[in-house]
């Protein structure tokens, strides 16, 4: 009987891979035949052997195999296939029905048993009843994933016309798959913005893939992103999907992308334009379904400028470009943040919640926060553990020191400190960069005490960060 149509979900899905394992040629044909016109691929083999080797080679979401196999059992493909991937189905085929050999076959991690001859409709309602089996277990391991993500996901917070635009742009363009291109400094929150973009559209329910492209070493980068088959390299002691296959109907997130080797760069760029993704190792290629948000802190224009980027995958990653505002150009934004990490700083730490007084939100106003929101974060987690009283303001922040844009140390400091010569850094720094800096330049002339009172610090906060950073000294009159 001629196979039926391929039903229209099994073509719209990532095409599923069945590896076949069987001597029998005819029966290979007709069972490759009708999976195939039902939108699967297929792989066939007709030993043990060569099923086993496809098998540690590539991927596959079913095995079907013989039972009498030329160089061995069908069985002892079973066994392979649960020690190489628990969660794979294998359905089992046999001309030789025994009660033993079928208790035998389950025992060791078959899902299912069917004797030949069978019919089309028999044979098609196991191979489904399988994957859906697999597809089920798949999601569920999704959700949980993606219910751990969600638990831990910050949305983006602010009222400033800056954020408001931005906000604007990801709502329209969040249920599309245009690729996007973010850029911003350090710190301004760009992975918040994929995931508003991720979480805003269809593509919701399935899996956020973040990678930090910097933090990858180069030669790794390539097998984490395309994944790759056993014995591709040296130490790929087993396969891996790769980056890009679990992100598949969902998106993937890019982070520090011009960090990114010229030679993955070339790469990437193939699979953003045909959708065919080769695992390092393989002969075969799957077809991928996955949204590409890239972010990074450098202007991705000048790199290209100067050779350091690709301008075709430039160009295909910037279909739009979210620029991410800094935190000095947020205005109230700083004190809707700086509420709301107060808010979830005392809560994690079961704290009453401190009171901020205007002095102190003045302060945070008046500051340039080179380090964006992650500073400002940090700022108010500390200020929030080290706080003993139910007010913060600007005169008791003992152990964390503000710089106005504009401002020395010292001109914030007592009349008797003004003599001592202020820094003047190249770029700008971060509080604790600057008290860092400050303590190294003036710590041979200056005890503990007149440090600390130039700083405005208590002494043993002083004593804490000179022994953290190493440069504690023990001298007479001053902490051991």
């Amino acid at each position: 009987m001629r196979p039926e149509k391929p039903p229209l979900q099994a073509v719209a899905r990532t095409i599923e891979r069945i590896l076949i394992v069987d001597d029998d040629l005819g029966i290979c044909e007709c069972v490759q035949l009708l999976l195939e016109t039902r939108g699967f691929e297929c792989v066939v083999t007709n030993t043990v052997a060569q099923g086993v080797a496809r098998l540690l080679r590539d991927q596959f979401d079913l095995v079907i195999t013989d039972l009498k196999l030329p160089d061995g059992s069908g069985l002892d493909v079973v066994t392979t296939v649960r020690a190489h991937e628990q969660e794979l189905p294998v359905i089992l085929m046999t001309s030789f029905s025994s009660v033993e050999s079928a208790i035998e076959a389950l025992r060791i991690g078959a899902i299912d048993y069917l004797i030949k001859p069978f019919h089309n409709d028999e044979f098609c309602f196991a191979v489904e009843r399988a994957l859906k089996e697999r597809r089920t277990l798949k999601e569920n391991l999704l959700l949980k994933r993606t219910l751990k993500k969600m638990g831990n996901r910050r949305s983006i917070i602010g009222d400033s016309e800056s954020i408001r635009k931005m906000l604007a742009v990801i709502q329209r363009i969040a249920a599309t798959s245009a690729n996007v291109l973010i850029q911003g400094e350090s710190g301004t929150g760009k992975e918040l913005v994929a995931q508003a973009l991720h979480h805003g559209g269809d593509r919701a329910g399935s899996s956020f893939v973040p990678v930090n492209c910097g933090a990858i070493p180069a030669e790794l980068l390539e097998s984490e992103l395309f994944g790759h088959v056993k014995g591709a390299f040296t130490g790929a002691v087993q396969a891996s999907d790769g980056l890009i296959r679990e992100a598949s109907g969902g998106t993937l997130f890019l982070d520090e992308i011009s960090e990114m080797p010229l030679a993955v760069q070339v790469k990437l760029l193939r699979i953003i334009q045909e959708r065919q993704v080769r695992p390092l190792g393989s002969t075969q290629s799957y077809t991928t379904d996955t949204r590409f948000i890239a972010a990074s802190n450098r202007n991705l224009k000048s790199e290209v400028a100067r050779g350091a980027f690709r301008a075709d995958l430039y160009y295909r990653l910037n279909v739009i470009t979210i620029q991410v505002p800094p935190l000095r150009e947020r205005g109230g934004d700083i004190a809707i943040l700086a509420r709301h990490f107060l808010e979830t700083h005392s809560r994690k730490i079961g704290k009453r919640l401190p009171e901020m007084q205007a002095d102190f939100l003045a302060l945070l106003g008046r500051y340039d926060w080179p380090g964006n929101v992650r500073e400002l974060e940090n700022l108010i987690e500390r200020a929030v553990i080290l706080a003993d009283s139910e007010v913060l303001t600007a005169a008791d922040f003992t152990d964390i020191l503000l710089l106005p844009p504009g401002e020395t140390l010292v001109a914030m400091q007592p009349e008797a400190h003004r003599t001592i010569q202020p820094l003047a850094p190249e770029r700008p720094l971060s509080i604790e960069e600057y008290i860092k800096e400050f303590i190294l330049q003036h710590q041979e002339a200056h005890n503990e005490n007149e440090l600390a009172a130039m700083l405005g610090i208590g002494r043993k906060a002083l004593w804490m960060r000179r022994r953290h950073w190493g440069l504690h000294k023990d001298r007479g009159g001053e902490a051991g």
